[in-house]
């Protein structure tokens, strides 16, 4: 078994810590003071968060709070994997209040991995769209005049 953190870790989190190849949790952790460029806050991809949503939405109050892996966080929404392996999709308007649990990767401008990850997505994606363009070219001229 993986060595325990010296954060502690609640029940739920602790399987999906180890299904993550057990991270240290103790080197990336929030730093809130100190001199600016040194700090590191806010959330990141991958943390731990327990998020409690309005609860007026609910039958029983126990569904409305959610527990998990922070996978994507978008301007309107957040994309929680729960710890029973399910994709929740969260709308901003609905929280009520987050709780960081943990962070398990460095701050983003520290994150090589999540930095290499964005610069072959971007590349990807360009060509893709390069590929579109040229199987698209030509075939909607017919609006140009001349």
């Amino acid at each position: 078994m993986a060595k325990q953190p010296s954060i502690t870790l609640p029940d739920w989190a602790v399987p999906m810590w180890e299904d993550m190849g057990s991270p240290a949790l103790d080197d990336v952790q929030s730093v809130y003071n100190g001199e600016l460029l040194n700090r590191r806050v806010g959330l990141r991809r991958d943390d731990f968060v327990e998020v409690q949503l309005d609860i007026q939405a609910f039958a029983d109050p126990a569904d409305a709070t959610v527990r998990g892996r922070l996978l994507s966080s978008g301007k309107s929404s957040l994309e929680i994997l729960t710890e029973d392996g399910r994709c929740h999709f969260i709308a901003r308007d609905v929280i009520v209040r987050m709780v960081l649990i943990a962070h398990t990767r460095p701050a983003y401008i520290d994150d090589k991995e999540l930095l290499a990850f964005e610069r072959e997505d971007m590349k990807r994606r360009s060509k893709l769209h390069e590929k579109v363009e040229k199987e698209t070219q030509g075939n909607d001229d017919s609006h140009l005049w001349g």
